[in-house]
């Protein structure tokens, strides 16, 4: 460990790997970039605070549903369970192949678009819809914040 001026107190290793691939030098660009984005404002990819809000918004309302459903045909705690994640993956799926958002996603200013620019369809937005049930790739994500569903269905998210 060094204390000369300009010279932080941890060794450099640490610096390099616990800082990520931007500490070490590369050059990643801006989120986005690569696919022509702009940096800010509408159509630029979105960040990860008002994605979650959405998120949580989605649910909410698929927990609001199940609950309400749950009551009139007498389910069970993990039928109202599971229910709420058929009603989230439905809700998920036609809203984004039919409008490009949720109401969460529209709620927070988002959008889920193609990369090419065509619209999502109902193809592909069942392929993201399914993968993001699944969690794990929905919490992958590549430098331009795009999750592996977003990958593997062509898309990004957006600000409106």
């Amino acid at each position: 460990m060094s204390s000369g001026k300009g010279q932080s107190a941890g060794p450099r290793w640490t610096q390099t790997w616990l800082g990520g691939a931007r500490a070490a030098g590369a050059d990643l660009g801006r989120p986005g970039e690569r696919f022509g984005f702009p940096r800010s404002g509408r159509g630029a990819i979105a960040g990860y605070g008002r994605r979650l809000v959405a998120l949580f918004v989605d649910w909410g309302l698929s927990m609001l549903v199940a609950s309400l459903l749950a009551r009139a045909f007498d389910w069970s705690s993990a039928q109202r369970s599971l229910w709420t994640l058929v009603i989230f993956g439905i809700q998920a799926w036609l809203l984004i192949a039919l409008a490009g958002t949720t109401l969460g996603k529209r709620l927070c200013g988002l959008r889920v678009v193609r990369l090419d620019g065509r619209p999502v369809g109902l193809a592909w937005a069942l392929a993201r819809t399914l993968l993001l049930l699944v969690v794990v790739p929905a919490l992958l994500w590549d430098r331009d914040y795009r999750g592996m569903h977003d990958r593997a269905s062509n898309t990004a998210v957006v600000n409106l």
